[in-house]
């Protein structure tokens, strides 16, 4: 069997097609994404830590129709392989080690708390409110954006290039969606280039002065891979956080002892976060290409070739999680891959792990009574799952 990513019933729940795959072999060909799908975590798990099996950009075509999407990707961390990967994950970690994390953690939490307080507000004078619009969607831009330095005043552009761009990675892309992803590409680019250019005659207590300023003996990073590690974390940071809040706090309000338990215990946020995280993956394919012949759970990739972690297969995977369809928000070991593994694993975890559960931190203690006030809508896609809107009240 297979199963088709612009099929709105599974899209609304592709985990039981997952364990009929899982039930029936490790690894299989789908013929419809053109590649082989890893569906067992210990696969997936093989598939994001085999040194065989690499992150090869190449560049979108015609070339000269997409010069700002490539540049953005050309020279980014997620993108290359050691040696490139090495020294530029070096810089990176360098500039991320100067306590930015720590320094926003109580900035994040007083901004998740007026953002459900605006909200509570509105549930009080409409009745309802869209935690999307109000909670999930916002928060990760503001972070992202007082990460980088961006001023206030700009933070309105972040959402919409990111949202643009990111649909390149989804299958069955129309033209004009790519026209799009060039079109924001372009202009994050050149935002991106004078804030740099800015932040190194002027610099401040942001990641985009330590980017700039960040040396490992002589070396340095580029503009274009400063600007490219902007954007990738802007993407991955904005995208996967609005994803797990909002499949997050979905999954919770329809488990309603799992939501009174964390009332109850806000002391369990940290495994909550992870639980939610593997629950209902907000990153569900990441693909790899061989550089060398390889063998995963008995299907060989030959050099070239392509083969997916299906994350979300994997984050239900019965030989690693007891009960693994069920919610447990006090579940411990998680041994989830929503932040990849391996070399590859996301420079940005801790700083987005800060802003889920600030987001769940507020909402437990401020709307308490919290449910659902009408059906969720998801997005049509596949590869970023997530939500459009979600309805609440309390």
């Amino acid at each position: 069997m297979s199963f088709d990513v612009n099929d709105p019933e599974f899209l609304a729940d592709p985990y039981p097609v997952f364990a009929e795959l899982r039930a029936r072999g490790e690894v299989h060909r789908h013929d419809g994404l053109g590649l082989a799908v890893a569906v067992s975590h210990a696969a997936c798990s093989a598939v994001l830590r085999d040194r065989a099996l690499g992150r090869l950009w190449t560049d979108v075509a015609p070339v000269e129709a997409f010069a700002a999407f490539n540049l953005l990707h050309r020279d980014s961390l997620l993108e290359n392989e050691p040696p490139t990967h090495t020294r530029l994950r070096r810089l990176i970690a360098a500039a991320f080690a100067r306590g930015h994390t720590e320094r926003l953690r109580p900035w994040v939490q007083a901004l998740a708390d007026r953002m459900v307080s605006g909200m509570a507000d509105r549930i009080a004078a409409d009745g309802s409110a869209d935690l999307l619009e109000h909670l999930a969607a916002p928060l990760p831009v503001e972070v992202i954006g007082e990460l980088l330095g961006v001023p206030a005043d700009d933070r309105t552009l972040l959402r919409p290039w990111s949202n643009a761009i990111v649909k390149m990675y989804e299958y069955d892309l129309t033209p004009d969606l790519a026209d799009a992803a060039e079109t924001a590409s372009h202009e994050f680019v050149d935002y991106l280039r004078e804030l740099a250019e800015y932040r190194a005659r002027e610099p401040a207590d942001d990641l985009i002065s330590d980017l700039v300023a960040v040396r490992d003996g002589g070396d340095r990073l580029t503009q274009d891979e400063l600007i490219a590690t902007a954007v990738l974390l802007l993407m991955a940071g904005h995208e996967a956080t609005v994803n797990v809040i909002g499949n997050g706090v979905h999954a919770l309000l329809g488990h309603r002892d799992q939501w009174a338990r964390l009332v109850a215990d806000p002391g369990l946020l940290p495994t909550a976060v992870a639980e939610l995280i593997r629950f209902d993956s907000p990153l569900q394919l990441f693909v790899r290409t061989a550089t060398a012949r390889v063998e995963i759970a008995g299907h060989v990739v030959e050099p070239g070739a392509k083969i997916a972690a299906l994350l979300g297969a994997a984050a239900r995977d019965p030989l690693v999680f007891a009960e693994p369809d069920r919610l447990d928000i006090g579940r411990t070991p998680n041994a989830h891959l929503g932040f990849g593994a391996g070399i590859h694993y996301c420079v940005g975890a801790p700083l987005a792990q800060v802003e889920i559960a600030a987001a769940l931190r507020a909402l437990v203690t401020r709307l308490p009574e919290l449910r659902a006030a009408g059906p969720a809508v998801r997005r049509p896609e596949f590869v970023l799952r997530g939500l459009h809107t979600l309805p609440v009240t309390g």
